[in-house]
C-alpha cells in the first residue's frame, strides 16, 4: 500500500502526465516536465512520507503513554502549541521559512505537552483529565492563532496554507532539516516500545520489570516533541493521522508496541499521502490542502471504527 500511494504521489496532480512523460521527467534533467515530478512532486511525496510518519509515531506513544485510545498530537493541543509558536514567529518576528521557525514550534509543542501532562494531574494523570486539559488548550491557542493572523495582514499571506496543513511547499531544503529531528523522534520512539510495554501494567509493575517510569515519560514527551514539532513546522497542524492509525493497526497487532510502531510507520503516511493525491485530484486544476481531506477522511472513518468497537 505505501509503495503504491507514493507511486501516485508522484505520477498524480493538478496537471496530468501520462506515464512515459512522469518516468521522463524523474530521470531526464532535459525533459519539459523535469521540474514538475522532480522539483514539485518528489519532495512532496517525500516529506508526506516523513510527516505520516512522525505523526503516527508519535499518536500511538502518545496513546501508550497516557493509556488513552484519544490521545493525539491535534487533540491534546500539541499541534496547536507549535501553530501558536509559529504564529507568532510570523507576525511578530517576521520568520516565514521552515529553518526559521522550526525551533519555535518545537519550544511550542514542548510548553504545551508539559502544559497537558501537568494540569491533567502529572503521574495521576486520567484519559479524562488528559483530554480534558487537551481539549481546553487547543481552543485557546487556536483562538490566540486565528486573532494573531487576522491581526496581521501580511502573515495571513505567508502561512494560510500552513494554517490547513499543506505539503504545498515541499522542496528538498525542507526535507535535509526536517529529517534529522524526525530520525531522532523515531529512535526515541522505537527504543520506548518495550519500556512503554512495562509502563502500561502500572508504575509499580514496571518498577518490578526493571523500568524507570519518570524517565520513560521523559524521553517519550522528548519524542514526540520533535516528532509533532518537526512535522507542524514543516506543513502545519494535520488532524487524525495520530489518532486513527493506531486503531487501524491494533487489532491486527495487538497491544505489544514492538509490533505496533513498525506497522503505524508504514500505514501513516500512506494515510497522508494518499489524502495528498485525492487532495490534488478532486481540487483540480487547483487543490484541495491536505489537512482538509484528512479531517474529511478521518472524522467519519474513526466514528465508524467507534461504533464497531461496542
Amino acid at each position: 500500500m505505501l509503495a503504491v500511494v507514493l507511486v501516485l504521489g508522484i505520477g498524480f496532480g493538478a496537471r496530468f502526465l501520462s506515464p512515459g512523460e512522469v518516468w521522463a521527467g524523474l530521470v531526464d534533467p532535459d525533459s519539459p516536465y523535469y521540474r514538475i515530478v522532480h522539483e514539485m512532486r518528489l519532495p512532496r511525496t517525500l516529506l508526506g512520507l516523513l510527516v505520516g510518519l512522525a505523526l503516527g509515531l508519535a499518536g500511538a506513544i502518545m496513546q501508550a503513554l497516557t493509556r488513552n485510545p484519544l490521545a493525539d498530537p491535534g487533540l491534546l493541543g500539541i499541534n496547536a502549541g507549535a501553530s501558536a509558536a509559529v504564529a507568532s514567529a510570523a507576525a511578530f518576528l517576521g520568520i516565514t521559512t521552515f529553518s526559521g521557525y522550526v525551533w519555535f514550534a518545537l519550544l511550542g509543542a514542548a510548553i504545551v505537552t508539559a502544559l497537558v501532562y501537568a494540569v491533567g494531574g502529572g503521574r495521576a494523570a486520567t484519559p479524562a483529565r488528559l483530554a480534558l486539559a487537551g481539549a481546553a488548550l487547543n481552543a485557546a491557542l487556536y483562538s490566540y492563532v486565528s486573532a494573531v493572523l487576522l491581526a496581521n495582514t501580511e502573515s495571513i499571506q505567508a502561512v494560510r496554507f500552513w494554517t490547513v496543513g499543506s505539503l504545498a511547499s515541499a522542496d528538498f531544503d525542507t526535507l535535509r532539516r526536517l529529517t534529522p529531528f524526525v530520525a531522532i523522534g523515531v529512535l526515541l520512539a522505537v527504543a520506548m516500545a518495550r519500556p512503554l510495554n512495562a509502563l502500561s501494567l502500572g508504575d509499580d509493575a514496571a518498577r518490578a520489570l526493571g523500568a524507570r517510569p519518570g524517565l520513560i515519560r521523559a524521553v517519550v514527551i522528548v519524542a514526540v516533541t520533535l516528532l509533532c514539532g518537526a512535522a507542524t513546522a514543516a506543513c502545519g497542524p494535520i488532524v487524525f493521522v495520530g489518532l486513527l492509525i493506531p486503531h487501524l493497526v491494533r487489532p491486527f497487532t495487538g497491544p505489544d508496541l514492538r509490533w505496533m510502531l513498525p506497522y503505524t510507520a508504514v500505514l501513516a503516511p500512506v494515510l497522508l499521502v494518499g489524502a495528498d493525491v485525492l487532495g490534488r485530484v478532486l481540487g483540480s486544476p487547483g487543490e484541495l490542502q491536505v489537512g482538509v481531506v484528512t479531517a474529511v477522511l478521518g472524522g467519519p472513518l474513526f466514528l465508524y471504527l467507534v461504533r464497531a468497537a461496542k
